[in-house]
């Protein structure tokens, strides 16, 4: 089982990204160009989220992007989320979209 991380476990790890650690998920909001600049960040962390088999929950918005991650088996955050919040952060840099 993955030990639950605190915000004190994870605001150092997530400094300089999108991502915050509220409550019982790791959250992160991206602005991009257009619907179909969103859809194609999508379409990346898709491809590495079946990689990690850890897959965030999404809500995709004209020019916005939002990723929820938290690890459902032990209803919290651990360090997959970390992990991937920190994957995501690389996608969405290289796609030039601006953390919110």
């Amino acid at each position: 089982m993955s030990d639950i991380l605190g915000p004190d476990q994870t605001d150092t790890a997530l400094d300089g990204t999108a991502f915050s650690h509220l409550g019982d998920v790791l959250l992160g909001s991206y602005s991009t160009q257009d619907f179909a600049a969103s859809v194609r960040l999508l379409d990346a962390v898709a491809v590495l989220a079946d990689e990690l088999n850890h897959h965030p929950d999404v809500r995709v918005g004209y020019g916005t992007i939002e990723f929820e991650l938290s690890s459902h088996d032990v209803d919290g955050v651990t360090q997959r989320d970390v992990d991937l919040a920190l994957r995501i952060q690389q996608v969405a840099d290289d796609q030039g979209a601006e953390s919110e």
